[in-house]
This record gives structure tokens, sequence and C-alpha cells, in this order.
């Protein structure tokens, strides 16, 4: 027994809603895996090239001043004489 027409159009009805859940879905997804991406691979990198950088800076600091208030503080003008 053949279906009628009608009957098909009430069961296979297209929602454009759905394409945009389907959309919104893909792009979170996408979104989400960029987060990933730079949280395993560009943080780590950061992080060293960060920390080799202010070591190097620290230990030419050290090498000029010492381990004294000068490596912290910096060179301190002399006191100049009172007249």
């Amino acid at each position: 027994m053949p279906h009628s027409i009608d009957s098909l159009d009430s069961r296979s009805s297209y929602d454009p809603d759905d394409d945009l859940d389907v959309a919104q879905e893909e792009w979170e997804e996408s979104l989400n895996q960029l987060v990933q991406v730079v949280s395993l691979v560009l943080f780590p990198y950061l992080g060293k090239w960060l920390g080799r950088r202010c070591s190097y800076w620290a230990y030419a600091r050290y090498l000029k001043f010492g381990l004294g208030k000068s490596f912290l503080l910096g060179q301190q003008p002399l006191p100049s004489a009172a007249n």
C-alpha cells in the first residue's frame, strides 16, 4: 500500500535550526581543540623561553653586582659631599 505525499511530509520535515545547532557544535569543538593546542604546545615553549631569558638576565646581573643590595635595587649613586 503506497504512502501518501502528506504522510511523507509530516515525517521528514526540514528544520534550519538543526543545521545551526550542528554548526555551533562543530565551532565549539574546533575552539576547544585550538585551546588544547595552545595550552599543550604554545604555553610550555613560551614558559621555557621566558625562563631562559630571565635566568640569563639574573646571571648577568649577578656577575655585575654580586649578591647584595645592589643585585635587587641596582647600583646606588654615591652620596655627594655636603658643602
